[in-house]
């Protein structure tokens, strides 16, 4: 039977016009691919070149054949495409989340439950989130607000609050809080890559200007020695803790205040089942 590399060499040879430039696409002698065709056609019983003395072409056979095989090595691909992602998926859970400070505690649990499994995870706007759920891209996401559906589990994770960063000599470093609206117009520094939150401050505070930082250690330390407001949160104030120089006032407005929902499609929750039970336990 013939194989999948004649079939190449068949699509190779009637794409490139001649023996000779297509023995030279895959790396063959020019005698070796005449051999391989000459063997298809075998195979096949039946003759798939007008030969001439210094030039070859396809005959209706072999334009047949051509097409087939496109077919078929498209095919190939596709199979071997799937069954490396399905086998992916059997070894990494994959998690999408809207912000970052979920992942700080999501992605070790996951690691100490599924010991033998990759824990992967990416920040990711709402729409990508459920696009990406429901394409299996995620076995799980963190949403910002619940999604009731039948055919995908959801449970409460926890709460955020969001707080501003002052220098002690700020005017409104002696407030209890503050709404957005209170430091809009200010330069701030900003931490990239904190998801939904960025778009919030945008909306919250359009006329501020935001100095972006990519790297967080460089904004931590950023952060220390500059006399510039920036945020926090209490998830932070709880791990990191605050720095000395810092005052930390938190945000009155309601969208300053946000509860962490953990998503799956029903035929994955039960196999993320101990760690769901572990979140209800914590």
């Amino acid at each position: 039977m013939f194989e999948l590399k004649q079939l190449k060499q068949l699509v190779t040879v009637a794409e490139s016009g001649t023996l000779s430039k297509a023995a030279e696409l895959l790396h063959l002698s020019q005698p070796a691919l005449s051999r391989s065709m000459q063997k298809l056609e075998e195979e096949l019983q039946v003759s798939l070149f007008e030969r001439q003395k210094n030039k070859i072409s396809l005959n209706q056979n072999g334009e047949m054949a051509m097409e087939y095989a496109r077919k078929v090595l498209r095919q190939s691909q596709d199979l071997i495409t799937h069954i490396r992602v399905l086998d992916r998926r059997q070894h990494t859970i994959s998690v999408a989340s809207c912000a970052p400070t979920p992942l700080w505690e999501i992605k070790p649990m996951l690691s100490a439950i599924f010991p033998e499994i990759t824990i992967s995870t990416v920040i990711k706007g709402k729409n990508q989130l459920l696009q990406g759920l429901n394409e299996d891209t995620y076995q799980m996401v963190i949403m910002p607000e619940p999604l009731i559906a039948p055919d995908i589990y959801c449970t409460k994770y926890g709460d955020e609050h969001l707080y501003f960063s002052l220098p002690p000599d700020h005017p409104l470093s002696g407030c209890k809080e503050l709404p957005f609206k209170s430091l809009d117009g200010e330069t701030m520094l900003l931490l990239s890559q904190i998801g939904f939150w960025h778009d919030l401050h945008i909306q919250k505070m359009p006329n501020t200007h935001f100095l972006i930082q990519e790297e967080l250690f460089a904004f931590g330390e950023l952060v220390k020695a500059s006399a510039l407001p920036s945020f926090t949160s209490d998830i932070i104030i709880k791990r990191a803790g605050s720095a000395s120089n810092r005052i930390n006032i938190p945000i009155s407005d309601i969208e300053a205040n946000v509860t962490y929902y953990c998503l799956c499609k029903s035929n994955q929750k039960k196999k993320l089942l101990p760690f769901f039970e572990k979140l209800k336990n914590e």
